[in-house]
C-alpha cells in the first residue's frame, strides 16, 4: 500500500525489494539469483522499453514532446532520443515524467498476483534518481569498483558484439549516482568487487533476512 505521498506503508503482505547499482555493478546478476530462488523479480528497465514501444498513449507523448522522428518503423529510435536529451537537463525530465509515472503503475500491477510471496523485487538503476524508491520497502544497493566496472561493461558489449566506448561508460557513470550516495540511502549493500560466490553468499544472506522479516511482519 501507498500512502499519500508516495510513502510506503508495510500492511503486513509481501515486502516490496528495490535493488539497484550503477552500470556495471553486477545488480542484474543479483536478481539472476534471487529469480533461482523463486523470487519474483520486475525489471523496470526492460518494462520500460516494452512500454515506450508497445503503449500508444506513451508513443503520442513522446512523438509530441520529440517529434516523429522519435520513432522508427514503430519502435523507439533511441540513438535519436539520446542526441535530443544529452546534455538538455530539462527535455530529459519532461521525457521522464513520460515513461516514469507509466512504469510506476505497471509495477504495482505486476505485484498483484504475488501477494502471497514473502517478497518481491523491483530492479532498477536508477530507482533514487526514478523515485521509484519510494514505492519499496526495503533497497539494496549492489557496489563495485569503478574499473571492475567499466571492464565488465566492456566485456559484456564485446560479447553482445555491440561497440561500447570507455568514454562512454564513464559518461553514463558520470549521470548516475555513486556507490557512496546509493549506500547512503540504501538497508543493505552488497560488495560485488570478488567472486561469484561470495556475491551468491550475500545474496542467500540478505534472502534469508527478508523471508524471516515476513514472518515477523
Amino acid at each position: 500500500m501507498t500512502k499519500a505521498g508516495g510513502e510506503r506503508e508495510e500492511d503486513g503482505l509481501t515486502i516490496r525489494v528495490g535493488v539497484t547499482g550503477g552500470i556495471g555493478s553486477g545488480k542484474s546478476t543479483v536478481c539472476r539469483v534471487l529469480a533461482e530462488r523463486g523470487v519474483p523479480v520486475y525489471d523496470s528497465d526492460s518494462r520500460a522499453r516494452e512500454l515506450i514501444d508497445g503503449d500508444g498513449r506513451i508513443k503520442r507523448a513522446i512523438v509530441a514532446l520529440l517529434g516523429p522522428e522519435a520513432y522508427r518503423d514503430n519502435v523507439l529510435n533511441r540513438g535519436y532520443v539520446a542526441s535530443k536529451v544529452f546534455g538538455d537537463k530539462m527535455l530529459l525530465a519532461s521525457l521522464n515524467s513520460i515513461v516514469h509515472p507509466a512504469v510506476a503503475l505497471d509495477f504495482e500491477a505486476w505485484t498483484l498476483p504475488f501477494r502471497d510471496r514473502p517478497y518481491v523485487v523491483l530492479e532498477s538503476a536508477i530507482l533514487f534518481e526514478s523515485g521509484f524508491d519510494r514505492f519499496v520497502d526495503r533497497v539494496v544497493a549492489v557496489a563495485a569498483p569503478v574499473e571492475e566496472r567499466l571492464e565488465r561493461v566492456l566485456v559484456r558489449g564485446e560479447a553482445e558484439s555491440r561497440v561500447v566506448s570507455r568514454e562512454d561508460v564513464m559518461r553514463r557513470m558520470t549521470n548516475q549516482l555513486t556507490d557512496e550516495e546509493r549506500a547512503a540511502r540504501a538497508w543493505r549493500v552488497i560488495d560485488n568487487s570478488g567472486s561469484v560466490e561470495r556475491l551468491a553468499a550475500q545474496v542467500g544472506e540478505i534472502h534469508e533476512m527478508l523471508l524471516e522479516q515476513f514472518e515477523k511482519r
